[in-house]
């Protein structure tokens, strides 16, 4: 049976590396596009043909999750993997020099609120199949390792992410649906805009061991864990 996986946030950056690995090991790749100005998409699709399906996706609004949703159930009957990837950073600032509060509830309708829009509309495709659900998360949503002492948007986001995230698995682990957390490493991404030339990695550089975590069995699947792009683990 084909292996197909739907990913969020698929336009560029880690998204656009997670759909170039999939591709290359043979996967069925619904790509979540929120961008459609930007091309790079579209030349995976002059490559891998009918293997690599774009569709229009804003994790922010249940509606473009609708749409995108019959759009994938019109091609299959089931999605394997589903990868919630989208995110932005936003929310900047400080307590003295003031905190863009309008930033940080857009990021936190984004990457905290948005993964669980995605599982929830695709649930009904997931019922057979491989089960899995895959998160890229962040060291910045770990309590115990907080260092910041700004920008609180981003961390709050994924700290309420990593909540959701156990949440749902406390939900659904006893169903049979197993679940991947990863934090990717300073990649060199484009979540401000442009792409950042800060970061120790180019986005296929942690594409590369994320699709290994998310396609390969683990023997301690009754253990929510986030891991990283070295393998290591992180605490909640």
């Amino acid at each position: 049976m084909e292996k197909i996986c739907v990913v969020s946030g698929a336009d560029r950056g880690l998204g656009l590396g997670l759909c170039q690995e999939l591709l290359e090991k043979g996967w069925k790749v619904f790509a979540g596009q929120y961008i459609v100005e930007w091309e790079e998409l579209s030349k995976l699709k002059e490559k891998y043909g009918e293997k690599l399906e774009i569709i229009p996706m804003d994790v922010s609004l249940v509606e473009s999750l609708k749409k995108a949703f019959s759009m994938v159930k019109e091609k299959v009957d089931h999605v394997d993997i589903l990868i919630s990837n989208a995110g932005i950073y936003g929310g900047r600032g400080d307590l003295r020099e003031g905190i863009d509060y309008k930033g940080a509830r857009a990021t936190y309708n984004v990457n905290a609120l948005g993964p669980l829009r995605l599982v929830e509309t695709f649930l009904p495709l997931m019922e057979v199949g491989w089960r899995r659900i895959c998160f890229v998360s962040s060291e910045v949503g770990s309590i115990s390792m907080a260092y910041r002492d700004r920008d609180f948007g981003y961390s709050i986001s994924k700290t309420g992410l990593n909540m959701a995230i156990k949440i749902m698995f406390n939900d659904l682990h006893p169903l049979g649906y197993t679940f991947r957390s990863y934090h990717p490493g300073w990649v060199r991404s484009y979540m401000s805009g442009s792409k950042s030339s800060n970061g120790d990695l180019e986005p296929i550089e942690s594409a590369i061991p994320a699709i290994k975590l998310f396609t390969e069995a683990r023997e301690d699947e009754d253990r929510l864990v986030m891991m990283d792009y070295l393998s290591g683990e992180w605490p909640y």
